[in-house]
């Protein structure tokens, strides 16, 4: 087990963000008892804001590998992770902070590295088949090759996700993943499914924000709902978005008849 506890040690009271969502404001502390936590809530009820101070406080890399304090737009988490105080059994350096949206510009990124590589191979090849030159390069390329195959970018989307995650997870991490089923089929959110359980066989935890009724499906997650403003836990049938998915497919024509009339 890594991280058993999140607890807030003082608040500043500004109306500023990271500090005015409700959210953060009555956030006092947040148990992480068993291998997967999960946080569900409406848009802008203050997910993101969260993972992102808790991330920062602690330590985590990027899915790129980098530090989250090279990005300057972290610098409101870094003021909210000053708030907070994390208590590990164990501390590890294994895991990262995901958030879908950067996973593009990362798979860009890996592309434009690997073709650089490919190239700087082939014209130090054209000058001295026999240069040691070429050895950074090609560790470079063959490194990539071996974690993501042909590349993430020739895949689809959903496909090249699962790919990164089944390259990257490691056991004993800690992740946080921020609503990580956005470019996934049902199907593959099962996938993910299975790979995180994988993980959680071998000590990793989790800590996701989520809209999806499948992730948070996942047998004896802790599960908490954001309710006016406040981490409300809750098992999963009376989480909202479980209840109205359940709900709508039952009956769609009656939320049409609403929507639409």
């Amino acid at each position: 087990m890594t991280l058993r506890e999140i607890k807030r040690v003082r608040w500043t009271d500004e109306d500023r963000y990271p500090f005015n969502p409700d959210l953060i404001q009555n956030f006092e502390s947040l148990k992480l008892n068993v291998p997967v936590t999960i946080i569900a809530g409406d848009n802008g009820s203050g997910k993101t804001t969260l993972l992102e101070g808790i991330a920062a406080a602690a330590g985590s890399t990027l899915i790129s590998g980098e530090h989250m304090e090279m990005d300057k737009s972290f610098s409101p988490a870094f003021e909210l992770a000053d708030e907070l105080k994390l208590i590990w059994s164990v501390k590890t350096g294994n895991g990262f902070f995901f958030r879908a949206s950067d996973f593009i510009t990362y798979t860009r990124s890996l592309a434009n590295i690997r073709e650089e590589a490919r190239i700087t191979m082939e014209e130090i090849k054209k000058r001295d088949p026999n240069s040691l030159e070429i050895l950074p390069y090609a560790r470079t390329y063959y490194e990539l090759r071996h974690l993501y195959g042909e590349g993430l970018d020739k895949r689809s989307h959903g496909e090249s996700f699962l790919d990164l995650f089944q390259a990257r997870f490691n056991p004993n991490g800690f992740y946080i993943l921020d609503e990580p089923e956005a470019p996934l089929s049902p199907s593959k959110q099962l996938t993910l499914l299975a790979m995180m359980h994988d993980m959680a066989k071998k000590g990793a935890k989790f800590l996701i924000s989520t809209h999806s009724p499948i992730l948070m499906a996942y047998p004896e997650a802790d599960l908490y709902e954001i309710q006016e403003g406040e981490l409300v836990k809750l098992p999963f049938e009376e989480i909202g978005h479980v209840r109205l998915t359940k709900d709508f497919l039952q009956e769609p024509e009656r939320y049409f008849r609403h929507l639409f009339d």
